[in-house]
């Protein structure tokens, strides 16, 4: 990491101006970089479908990771498919087979470490281990992704935020790619570019080599929306911290204990509601140009089906 930090210094790029520096370099450059400061580095495009300086984006992308990375592309194992596409979605562009998809957070804030996550089997936690497994594809030890549904995320469907407007590639196109109510261009979504670059149809079946995945809303949004506040509300942060002393794990709580376990770590209103999202019973708004979507477990009633005993 010192190596590269100094290569791009010396280049005049000044990294502690941001916590994501923008460097004037072309993708192939950048690999050849990464790579001199020493060979075992792997570099992973993130969230390739973002319309803005993705890999794919629709603002300033490519079709292919050949043309992204050109010779270089041979050293590109694995992408990273961010919050507003989940694996089924590039599972249509037959093109991205032969790399696998890992699912990451990101770390603008304590709170959000996690919210999508890779599940690996190891004997031993390290770095080569890691990447032994992504630069020979060990589906035997890369187990799934947690994944967000992708709706929430900030660039799933295409929209023009100032009007709050948002639409399907369908309506987009119909448009000429302008918003209705000001004549502005729409800002194209990660849904109408995986379109467009499909070579399958929707929801096709998984890949051979690919690894499976989970969809889960966030527990804090959970909790928020059964108790009909916000994320940020003291409800909330109480709710969650006598989640907590529950001893499980987030992910414990959202992916594996059964409904009664719920319930005990929980309350059975919150049960009930992560029964719904596991079963994929759920409502969403799909977030547009920046926009966070907004998705809920779809709950019918307030209260979890009573048992009676006669």
């Amino acid at each position: 990491m010192d190596r590269l930090i100094n290569a791009l210094t010396a280049r005049g790029y000044n990294l502690k101006s941001d916590g994501r520096p923008i460097v004037g370099l072309g993708s192939e450059e950048l690999i050849k970089m990464v790579l001199d400061a020493d060979p075992a580095c792997l570099l992973i495009p993130a969230h390739v479908w973002t319309p803005w300086f993705s890999v794919f984006g629709s603002k300033s992308g490519f079709n292919s990771i050949e043309e992204c990375f050109g010779d270089m592309s041979q050293h590109v194992y694995a992408l990273e498919t961010g919050l507003s596409s989940d694996p089924a979605m590039n599972w249509r562009c037959s093109q991205l087979d032969k790399f696998f998809l890992v699912s990451n957070s990101d770390a603008h804030s304590l709170e959000k470490l996690g919210r999508e996550a890779n599940v690996f089997e190891m004997e031993s936690v390290t770095y080569p281990n890691l990447r032994r497994i992504l630069v020979e594809h060990d589906t035997t030890k890369f187990l799934m992704t947690i994944e967000f549904f992708p709706e929430e995320g900030k660039y799933h469907a295409d929209g023009h935020r100032d009007c709050g407007y948002w639409c399907a590639p369908e309506q987009t196109k119909k448009m000429h790619g302008v918003c209705p109510k000001c004549g502005k261009p729409l800002t194209v979504g990660v849904l109408n570019r995986v379109s467009e670059l499909a070579d399958r149809e929707p929801n096709p079946p998984k890949p051979p080599k690919a690894a499976a995945f989970v969809s889960a809303i966030p527990l804090i949004e959970v909790v928020a929306g059964v108790l009909e506040v916000g994320v940020s509300s003291k409800r909330v942060e109480l709710e969650m911290n006598r989640i907590r002393q529950s001893g499980k794990t987030e992910f414990e709580i959202l992916l594996s204990l059964d409904q009664d376990e719920l319930a005990r770590a929980t309350s059975q209103e919150i049960a009930f509601a992560i029964m719904a999202m596991r079963r994929g019973e759920v409502e969403a708004r799909p977030g547009y140009d920046g926009e966070f979507g907004i998705i809920k477990p779809r709950i019918t009633s307030k209260k979890p089906e009573q048992k009676i005993l006669l």
